[in-house]
């Protein structure tokens, strides 16, 4: 079956989709947020996501990742503590309508929590605020948490000191020069995930895109495994398909295993969304 569902994390709620935005519930509060996938109607009408929400992302143009948030119910907080299970992360409204966390991602962190060992060894890379890496650490797991971006590093702390947990390794740098420099050092690691974006600038400046980039990506990551070492791949990169993920999995050595699907969610007003692509390649 090349799609999968995944369920709603504990305290969130995709409730409705459609007309370009989705209709979500993070605790007590409620936002609509702009989504190109939710080409499709929605299942409530739109007075009733007005009446249910309490904030808006208003794009300043059609095409721009950039806007505001249009209060819909004020007052209302701009930052809040959202508790999941054993995570307790600071979710807080930005200038590109993400809000800290990818509640798609909890089929990842279902399969972390399940099948990371304590003192295995977890890389997540491209790590954002670190949710993955939070879940990996309540396991006892060794944990190295990489980005290239500060302030999302600065979070991801934050993120773990709330949700009182310790020990996590934190590293600022460039994911891939990270991998490099870890296959020379002759390190390994039991579990690595990687959700790389779709394009980027490198630390001079250079632009990268993930479609030119990813075989090279999942290559390197995979040298990094120990034996029956598991690689998680996600992707929400309009430029790659199915079928291209696959491909690329395909071209992998004989030791390698596994296969890329797409990731769905179901609203609960019955609508699908798509979220991407995500792969688990096992090394034998």
């Amino acid at each position: 079956m090349s799609q999968v569902y995944c369920p709603f994390p504990e305290n969130y709620e995709l409730i409705d989709a459609g007309g370009g935005k989705k209709l979500e519930r993070w605790g007590e509060l409620i936002t609509i947020r702009p989504e190109h996938q939710a080409y499709f109607p929605a299942g409530l009408k739109p007075q009733e996501w007005k009446a249910l929400a309490h904030w808006e992302f208003v794009s300043d143009t059609p095409a721009s990742l950039n806007g505001k948030w249009k209060a819909l119910k004020p007052p209302v907080p701009k930052s809040w503590t959202f508790h999941s299970g054993d995570i307790h992360a600071q979710l807080e409204l930005t200038s590109n309508k993400h809000i800290g966390i990818f509640p798609e991602q909890h089929y990842n962190w279902q399969f972390i929590a399940e099948t990371l060992l304590p003192q295995q060894r977890f890389l997540n890379l491209f790590a954002y605020t670190g949710i993955a890496s939070l879940v990996g650490r309540t396991t006892g797991a060794e944990v190295t948490h990489v980005d290239a971006v500060r302030a999302m590093l600065d979070w991801a702390r934050l993120n773990m000191e709330t949700s009182g947990l310790n020990d996590i390794r934190w590293v600022l740098e460039d994911a891939r020069k990270f991998v490099n420099r870890e296959l020379k050092r002759g390190n390994r690691y039991d579990l690595i995930q990687m959700d790389p974006p779709a394009w980027g600038l490198g630390a001079k400046g250079e632009k990268w895109r993930i479609e030119d980039l990813l075989p090279s990506l999942i290559d390197e990551a995979g040298a990094l495994l120990t034996s029956k070492g598991t690689l998680i791949i996600n992707t929400y990169s309009p430029k790659i398909e199915l079928k291209d993920l696959n491909r690329i999995l395909q071209r992998l050595p004989r030791e390698f295993t596994g296969e890329a699907k797409e990731l769905w969610m179901e609203s609960t007003s019955g609508k699908r969304l798509y979220f991407g692509l995500v792969a688990r390649v096992r090394k034998k």
